[in-house]
């Protein structure tokens, strides 16, 4: 059937079960946003002040329903404010998909108002750019786009519609393919799916590592941003009550382990705790999933877990050995790999190497032995976190960095309840927004 171009977008994103985007109008983008109002029954808009706050806002629904995140913006200022979100979902693998409108074919590459080169610029920070030029495109680009934000190690991908695609009497050929049937009857879809998919786990690397566990007498256990970005929570939390270890949370991946799970040693690196660095130092056997070893988990690679043989667990092969040599890897997605291994792992009981570390784990201070009134930033947190009901979260937006260390640094402390799943925990955390 033939539909209007902008209508083609719309139903695209309908197929995807996409029922919210976040973004900002202009005018390159107004014929998207005057056919937006006619689908506002099945599409939710949430307006910002500003395209920045639409892209870090389209990439903290991604991380919070694990859909993938959908921005619109104008073109040249629209489009260049989204830079920094863009950055920020593609650093921390969050899937979203940028829609922008640039100026018209006859005006392209002649630097006219408001045009900017915004898939060259969005190149090096999303896993891929579209420049639409023909509007018979939309259906594919907009599926292929879909497909690659949400494979693999998910990440941004950024659409650049020409206006002159988005005029109210283009009409296009479309014929409506329901998502779970685009790889059977699109062989375009299909084909990219095949290339995109990770690998299998490995059965030799599964069980090398399984022969390193048991031979450990001191592993130490790290829950990286992989974990929650894969929904694999469930499968970690089995994972590291099997090997019956200290378990250390970075800033990505925090919420893969509840912060008052009785292995947990609260942050690693930088910031971190000392019973999660004093075990990084001593353990045998270190198994990071889903972590890049950036550098503020390991502070300096030369000395990093240097009595131990360090284990990588990653989806992106790039990430392996690239800031921290390892003795072995794993590649693939963590809710493949983590049940294989479970399956096969023993359970384990390292209860001497567990009282070493935890018992440097500090007491929680209690708020009656304070005297002159101090209070630590951590103590803080607690009785917000205490006094708030279940199911609620509290927004604590300063202009500095610490707020958002108090927090993560607070998270691994007992509580009065234990929560089944990282997203539990998530709900009533108290989250921090860096604004400088």
């Amino acid at each position: 059937m033939k539909i209007r171009a902008t209508q083609a977008i719309l139903e695209c994103l309908l197929e995807q079960g996409v029922d919210t985007v976040f973004g900002y109008p202009g005018g390159t983008i107004l014929n998207l946003y005057d056919e937006l109002y006619d689908y506002r029954d099945r599409i939710r808009h949430i307006l910002t002040s500003h395209e920045q706050g639409a892209a870090h806002a389209a990439d903290g629904y991604a991380r919070s329903t694990g859909k993938t995140g959908v921005c619109f913006a104008t073109s040249g200022p629209g489009a260049t404010n989204l830079t920094t979100g863009i950055a920020t979902a593609h650093l921390d693998s969050s899937p979203v998909v940028f829609i922008t409108c640039n100026v018209g074919e006859s005006l392209l590459g002649r630097d006219a108002f408001q045009e900017v080169d915004i898939t060259g610029i969005a190149m090096p920070i999303t896993k891929a750019t579209f420049l639409v030029r023909d509007a018979a495109e939309i259906p594919s680009v907009m599926r292929e786009a879909f497909l690659i934000a949400e494979s693999g190690r998910p990440g941004p991908v950024l659409i650049d519609f020409l206006k002159n695609v988005t005029a109210p009497d283009q009409m296009i050929e479309y014929t409506p393919v329901l998502k779970s049937r685009q790889a059977d009857t699109l062989e375009n879809i299909r084909t990219l799916q095949k290339r995109l998919a990770p690998p299998a786990p490995d059965e030799k690397d599964i069980e090398y590592l399984i022969d390193l566990i048991q031979e450990s007498k001191k592993p130490f256990l790290i829950c990286g941003g992989g974990v929650v970005r894969g929904r694999a929570h469930r499968e970690f939390l089995t994972f590291a009550e099997k090997l019956d270890a200290p378990v250390a949370i970075t800033v990505m991946g925090g919420g893969g382990l509840a912060g008052d799970h009785p292995l947990s040693t609260g942050m690693i690196g930088m910031h971190g705790s000392l019973a999660s660095n004093t075990a990084c130092d001593e353990c045998d056997l270190l198994i990071a999933v889903g972590c890049r070893f950036s550098d503020r988990v390991a502070t300096d690679p030369n000395t990093f877990a240097s009595h131990a043989q360090i284990v990588q667990i990653d989806i992106d092969p790039s990430e392996i050995d690239k800031n921290i040599l390892t003795d072995h890897h794993i590649i693939g997605d963590v809710r493949e790999i983590l049940p294989a291994i479970n399956a096969r792992l023993p359970r384990q009981n390292h209860e001497d190497w567990k009282k070493r570390i935890f018992a440097l784990r500090p007491v929680e201070n209690n708020l009656s032995s304070l005297s002159d009134g101090d209070l630590t930033p951590e103590q803080v947190m607690r009785v917000i976190d205490r006094t708030s009901p279940p199911g609620t979260t509290a927004f604590d937006i300063r202009r500095i960095r610490y707020n958002g260390i108090w927090t993560r640094r607070g998270d691994w402390r007992p509580n009065r309840q234990s929560r089944e799943t990282c997203f539990a925990s998530q709900r009533r955390r108290l989250f921090s927004y860096e604004l400088s």
